[in-house]
């Protein structure tokens, strides 16, 4: 299914800007890049740039765990970043609002990719018992 691949390259896009982003921030700002945020959330987006590219990790080689952990790290994310931003303030809009659309993007498309992975990587879909395909017993 040409479209699940779709899907599934916009997902791993997605986790792999995430990557990026928190590896250059890390890079250019050394340990200490979200000082003046609370230690916190420092620790939770220094964790991000393990977990974004776990989930890239378990997409690449279809494993439903990366599905999973992908929206956990999104919904986690969006949340904290969107508390962050009514709150304290020092996140861009544009940064919250394109976050926001690729988690709704990410929770549309999760089960259509949930679904792929089974089919895609020989997992049978769920199918009827015998007994109900045959009709109503004659007893």
């Amino acid at each position: 299914m040409r479209f699940a691949r779709v899907i599934q390259g916009v997902w791993i896009a997605g986790f792999v800007i995430g990557t990026t982003t928190h590896v250059f921030d890390l890079v250019i700002g050394g340990a200490n890049t979200y000082e003046p945020f609370p230690t916190a959330l420092r620790v939770f987006w220094v964790s991000l740039t393990l977990f974004d590219p776990l989930v890239v990790a378990l997409l690449v080689f279809r494993r439903r765990a990366g599905i999973v952990l992908g929206l956990a790290v999104i919904l986690v994310d969006v949340v904290v970043n969107w508390t962050v931003f009514f709150t304290i303030g020092g996140l861009s809009l544009f940064g919250v609002v394109n976050q926001a659309a690729f988690g709704i993007f990410l929770f549309a498309t999760a089960t259509l990719l949930w679904r792929w992975i089974q089919t895609d990587r020989g997992v049978p879909q769920q199918q009827e018992s015998p007994a109900s395909s045959r009709g109503p017993s004659a007893s």
